[in-house]
């Protein structure tokens, strides 16, 4: 794929921010360094590097997903009610077999805190 000045101000807002992403947080952040970009531009740039392996989609129940550097170790999330960000919770509690019901197996584990964050507070 080629190099283009609108994916480099992408993958660099996505190094920047240290956290997921969302669609408009992306356009925002990489407009800085290309004020041109568009937001049809961020949707087809970041679906290319889903493809490629550069970046991971972080779900979230009934809102759209946003989108994280793919090459960290496992870790979990926090959603700001507030201002709807989303932060990284490097911490994880460990082997949650013991939560699973008798006889199911646990293949992996998704937590997501809600609350407020510092800079709402």
């Amino acid at each position: 794929m080629r190099q283009t000045q609108q994916r480099s101000a992408i993958r660099q807002a996505l190094l920047d921010a240290g956290r997921p992403l969302s669609h408009e947080e992306v356009l925002a952040a990489a407009q800085r360094s290309c004020p041109g970009l568009g937001i049809a531009t961020v949707y087809r740039n970041v679906r290319r590097l889903r493809e490629q392996g550069f970046l991971r989609a972080v779900e979230l129940p009934g809102a759209p997903n946003r989108h994280e550097v793919a090459d960290k170790d496992h870790h979990h999330h926090f959603h700001c009610v507030r201002c709807d960000r989303i932060f990284e919770v490097e911490d994880c509690p460990g082997d949650l077999k013991r939560l699973a019901p008798q006889g199911f197996l646990v293949q992996r584990h998704e937590i997501l805190l809600y609350g407020i964050c510092q800079a709402c507070r």
